[in-house]
Order: C-alpha cells, then structure tokens, then sequence
C-alpha cells in the first residue's frame, strides 16, 4: 500500500522551449513555490549576480543558457516533483531527446512574442512518438507580443495538438493587468514583482458588476467576450484527451515577475500523470510492480570538479531503491550495491536511503555505466528507446599540451561517456575524432576539457558527411566490405564498425554496391 500511495504521488516532468523562451525561469519560479529555494537567480541579469539554480556549470552562467540537462526534487502540498530543466539550444537536442525518455509528462514554454520555433516543433515531434502528455505555458506576457487567439491557433497548426486554454490574459505588455484562471475559476491581478506573488481573487461569476471594480468596463466587456468566444470555439477540457498526448491545456504568465506560475504548478500537479507503465525488450514493466527496475538516462562528469567523480542519472520504472542492497547490472552480469545514491536540487545534493519509481537519482559512476544500462533487482531486463544519433559535425582533437596527455584522455574519456559527444578511432590513421550534433558542443568540450580537468586541446577541421554504424549476417561481406572502405572505417567506443562517409553520394554507392551490409543511422540496432 505504502508502495502505490508513493508512486501516485510523483510528478516526474520536463521543461522544455526554444532557447530564451524563459525555461529557465520558470523552473526557478516552480522551485520557489515549492519552498527548494527562497531567492530566484535572474538568469541573465547582471545586477542580480545570482545565477539560475538549475544552470550551475561556469559555462552555462556565462553565456545564459542551459548546456546540459538539470535535474530537482522538490515537495509541493502532497506531491513530490521531479524536475528536469533541459537545454534548449539546438546544438544539445540530443540530450533533450534522451531526457524525455526519462520524464511522465511536458511543459513547453512558448514566448508569447515570438511565437512556436523551430526547436520547440522538433522537440513536440519527440512527445508525439512516445505520446507523452504536452501543457504549454505561454511566458512573457508583460511585454507586447501576438493576438492570444491567433497564438492558440499558431499551437495547433505547428505542434499538430489540440489545445484548451485553462487561463486567459487580460491585455499585454504595459496594458497588462493579470489573467482569469478559468480552471479554478479566479481572477489573478497583475503586480510586476519579481520575489512576490499577485493576489487572487475567488471569481465565479464573470458577469457580476463587481468584476468592472477590478479591471474597469472596457476591460471586463472585453474578457466577457472571449470567455463566450472561447466557450463557443473550444470544448471542454477533457482530463483523459490530455493523458493520452492528444490535447494540450495552455497557460498564460510571466515567470520572470512570478505570475501565472502557481495556477500552472497547481493545476499540474492534480491532472499530470503519475509514473506509468515503460515497454523493456522483454515486456512492458508497471511502477508499482514490486521488483526494482530503472535504467540510466544521462550521465555527467565533474558534478564536483575537486573529486573528478561521475554521475549517473537513474530513472527508477518500478518498485523501490534502498541504499546498500545488492542490485543486478544487467550488462555485466554482477551485482552491485550502491551507499551513496543521491537527490538532487541542481549540484546540491544529498544521500537517499530509499527512493520510488518515477524518482530520478544519481549514482557515482567510476566507469561502471553507460547510457541505457538497466539496474534490477534480479530479473533480465532490456529497457528501449535510448539511441544515439548519428552525429552532424566532426572534428580531429589533437593534444595541445603533451605533459596532460593523461589527463586529456580521461577528460575526454569521461564527457564522450555522457552522450554529448561521439568518439571514433579512425581505423586507417589511427587518430581521435568527436562527433557532435551541433558547433556549439566543441566549444563546450574545450571549455570543459580545460576548467575540468586542466587540460587544452586543439580541434583541426575534417570533411566527414556521417557516421554510420555497419553490420552484416555474411562476415565474408564485412571483412570485404571493411577491406574496400578501409580509409573511411573507424571504432566507436564499444568497439563496433562504423563507416566515416565525407559525402552522400560516397554513402549512396556504398549502400548500393554492398547490399549484404546494413547501414544504421542511430546506434540502437
């Protein structure tokens, strides 16, 4: 009983947007009514020299943006809240992607000026393939920005979902004067206030007289009419249509001055989904199950940089964790026990002696994990859908100090090992080369590779179109197939052939005139 009451409890989501949307922000805002922090660090504004809590990396309070996927637990009412802040920009979808595998339900977070961009249509895409349950919270309502209604239909058109506004905003920009919370039926007054909350006011009847005291008659006329417009043009919102991925309840705020945040925090926490049930290779596993199963989502080097420890996030799908029992890793055959699994509130982080299904945790990780390994109580079980893509962008990384070889070689050993980046031996030359998905990744791994682990490399240019991992039931048409290609063929870290086309007309051919080999763009095959 203690089990089903504590996974029903959990809220375990992502936040996800276009980069500046304001993600961010509002995951500092959530986590202030939550009481996990009592001052929200303006992301990007320099007086407040106070960083964002889920942006803790130097690199990401440098540049103002999320670089790698946070995560924070928190309590709200009787609740417990799992968040995952995800990086927005383009150049780190793929630990986006990853992360959604990990997370029940999404919020994404629309500018209201700027309307749905094309990041935020990629990332719907990857929650339209796994039916993941969509609320959308349309930020930044304090400054001028698109017709509400022209936005809703905007939603529609480019996320292809149905959408129900649960909120609507009484003007915009300086004229804006607050939002009626039509799911609870209240008035919510707008006061630009960065650390407090605006006041609500219980507002059942919106054609009572009494509404033209708070927002004056022209105002008021105009809510009346698209309420009724609203009324007449949408239906009902429908709990089940949400659950199922196929409807999207939208929000309206501000979470730079706190507003609107807590009627999407509470109206989240009754109707979101609690964990649910997730497909292995084997059979489809229910959270309240009682054997132990999860499988590790991400993996982060330098949570501490004065340790050089490692930390593996593990989505729990079933049963219950419990510090230093013995759980089997599948890949290894062995079992492991584990004393100092942790929860986290972005770095800071504190020791659990149980957690639930739907919690994430992390593990320290001295080179045990990769991404997709399953942890269980026993049984053999292999959990889906965690690929790797095939990356877009190459480099050569050559050593630029030869007395920190050692400690390049770990640097990169470790950051290639959170899934980020790719790492091929080149078979002919015998050098390294980091794929990623986007430019922004090298400078990263530079960065890192420096301030982490005191180490400086150099990146030199190599024309390379993609890397695809090569197999074939004829062994005969792989050493042929390797024999020919020989200058193009590298490893990836697990030792498997892949094929280093540099264009698509050289991957054509070999597509057409090795029909025995198969040719994989994601390296789940």
């Amino acid at each position: 009983m203690e089990l089903t009451n504590e996974i029903q409890r959990r809220r375990t989501f992502a936040i996800i947007s276009h980069p500046d949307a304001g993600k961010t922000t509002l995951t500092e805002k959530l986590l202030l009514f939550g009481g996990a922090i009592h001052v929200a660090g303006a992301v990007k504004s320099n007086k407040i020299k106070k960083t964002a809590t889920s942006d803790w990396m130097e690199i990401e309070k440098q540049r103002g943006i999320s670089v790698a996927t946070s995560v924070m637990g928190f309590d709200y009412e009787a609740y417990k809240i799992n968040i995952l802040d995800t990086p927005g920009h383009q150049d780190f979808a793929e630990d986006t992607y990853r992360t959604l595998t990990a997370v029940d339900s999404v919020i994404i977070v629309v500018d209201i000026a700027k309307g749905v961009e094309m990041q935020t249509r990629k990332l719907m895409d990857v929650c339209r393939m796994r039916k993941t349950p969509v609320m959308i919270f349309v930020n930044k309502m304090d400054r001028d920005g698109k017709d509400p209604f022209d936005l809703l239909d905007e939603l529609e058109q480019e996320l292809q979902i149905h959408v129900r506004p649960l909120s609507w905003p009484i003007e915009m920009g300086n004229k804006f004067k607050g939002v009626y919370n039509i799911y609870e039926e209240k008035l919510d007054l707008y006061t630009p206030s960065k650390q407090t909350v605006s006041k609500s006011i219980q507002f059942k009847d919106v054609n009572s007289p009494d509404l033209e005291n708070h927002i004056g008659s022209d105002l008021a006329e105009k809510l009346r009419a698209d309420l009724d417009l609203i009324q007449g043009v949408y239906s009902e919102f429908d709990v089940t249509a949400y659950l199922k991925g196929d409807l999207a309840p939208v929000f309206f705020g501000s979470a730079l001055n706190n507003f609107g945040v807590k009627e999407l925090l509470d109206c989240f926490v009754r109707i979101a989904p609690s964990p649910r049930p997730v497909k292995t290779e084997e059979r489809e596993i229910t959270p309240e199950s009682d054997p132990f199963s999860g499988f590790i989502f991400k993996i982060h080097a330098n949570m501490d940089p004065n340790h050089r420890s490692c930390i593996a996030f593990l989505k729990i799908c079933s049963g219950k964790f419990e510090r230093n029992t013995n759980y089997k890793h599948i890949r290894f055959d062995k079992m492991m026990k584990f004393s100092q699994a942790t929860a986290f509130m972005a770095q800071k982080k504190e020791t659990v002696d149980e957690a639930y299904a739907g919690d994430i945790i992390g593990l320290p990780d001295t080179g045990n994990f990769k991404i997709g390994d399953t942890l269980t109580s026993g049984e053999i079980l292999h959990f889906k859908g965690l690929p790797s893509f095939s990356p877009e962008t190459f480099k050569y990384i050559e050593n630029a100090d030869p007395l920190k070889s050692k400690q390049l070689n770990k640097g990169i050993d470790q950051l290639t090992d959170e899934g980020v980046a790719q790492l091929f031996t080149n078979q002919f030359n015998g050098r390294k080369i980091v794929g990623t998905v986007g430019q922004l990744q090298f400078e990263v791994i530079q960065y890192r590779l420096l301030h982490e682990y005191g180490a400086q490399c150099k990146w030199e240019s190599v024309h390379l179109y993609k890397a695809c991992w090569i197999e074939s039931n004829s062994q005969e048409a792989l050493d042929n197939f390797k024999k020919r290609k020989h200058q193009y063929m590298a490893l990836d870290k697990q030792g498997r052939d892949v094929f280093l086309a540099d264009s698509n007309y050289v991957l054509q051919m070999a597509q057409q005139d090795f029909p025995e080999i198969r040719f994989h763009f994601s390296s789940e095959f």
